[in-house]
């Protein structure tokens, strides 16, 4: 199986450290998602979504860890049932703001992504596609928020 980046995703965000874990913590974190020209012509209407899917590889996850604690319980969880980075296949995934496209540069807003992360695909969010009302939260009902805890990716 062969992926290969389609762009680079650009973010204030140099190290682990100072990324916020998820979109709910980077609601005013600004980004820009350079698609390479060869495939600019596949952004056509992009610009009519309002929000996007950003598919990305996490190339500084560290080890894979296939049940391991989450930053909202120290209880361990399977990698599976969590969005910790250390994946076997180190796919991420990513819901940003759309706020306006200049050719194959897209300036979104909302990012929880890495400077320089490969782009591996871009997928329009369609509400009514998307959002289902009756989805469980599974173990993580009722779990705080809490903020990243010293020592733990």
């Amino acid at each position: 199986m062969d992926i290969e980046p389609i762009g680079i995703i650009h973010t204030p965000f140099e190290s682990k450290k100072e990324c916020p874990m998820q979109t709910v913590y980077a609601s005013d974190s600004p980004g820009r998602v350079e698609i390479f020209m060869n495939y600019e012509a596949g952004l056509k209407d992009i610009e009519t979504f309002s929000h996007i899917y950003l598919l990305y590889l996490f190339d500084r996850a560290g080890s894979i860890e296939l049940v391991r604690p989450t930053f909202l319980d120290d209880e361990p969880h399977g990698i599976y049932a969590s969005r910790h980075p250390c994946r076997p296949n180190s796919i991420g995934l990513s819901i940003v703001k759309l706020l306006r496209r200049e050719n194959n540069i897209l300036f979104v807003e909302g990012v929880d992504i890495l400077n320089k992360t490969p782009l591996l695909d871009i997928k329009p969010y369609i509400p009514k596609f998307d959002a289902v009302v009756s989805a469980s939260e599974g173990w993580t009902a009722g779990k705080q928020w809490r903020p990243k805890q010293e020592g733990r990716e």
